[in-house]
């Protein structure tokens, strides 16, 4: 099972697993182990989605989640790499931030913004040529 959040777990067996070899210098380790480690989330046709969940996904994600490591020279270590970043990514299409609630500004912050307007009215009023009306 992989928990993905308090209220999705998904089966394991609904998750695809592909390995391959990695790319890049590495010898003759490199060249005969399949360490690249690529894990396959088909959100369509999972049974462990709720129909909210289900719907989230898709729109977020698409119909599959792909995640990718190739960090390791252990495919143990990148399958767990791999599925962690799976599981980041379905955290993350699964996220809905709680909605606003408008408020009203404080006393003590109308009282600063107030304060602030007069400051700068009076710096302003320094910087203006004297009117000849004024007699001075």
């Amino acid at each position: 099972m992989l928990r993905v959040s308090a209220t999705c777990v998904l089966r394991l067996d609904e998750i695809e697993w592909r390995t391959t070899s990695s790319g890049g210098p590495g010898g003759q380790h490199a060249n005969t182990s399949d360490t690249r480690v690529e894990v396959r989330f088909d959100v369509a046709a999972s049974t462990s989605l709720a129909p909210r969940q289900r719907e989230l996904l898709l729109e977020r994600l698409g119909p599959v989640v792909r995640a990718t490591a190739s960090d390791s020279r252990s495919q143990a270590r990148n399958r767990e790499l791999a599925l962690d970043r799976l599981r980041s990514k379905l955290v993350a299409g699964l996220h809905v931030d709680p909605p606003r609630r408008p408020t009203k500004p404080g006393k003590a912050a109308k009282e600063t913004r107030l304060g602030d307007k007069r400051h700068q009215s009076r710096r302003k009023q320094t910087r203006r040529r004297p009117r000849p009306d004024d007699g001075v």
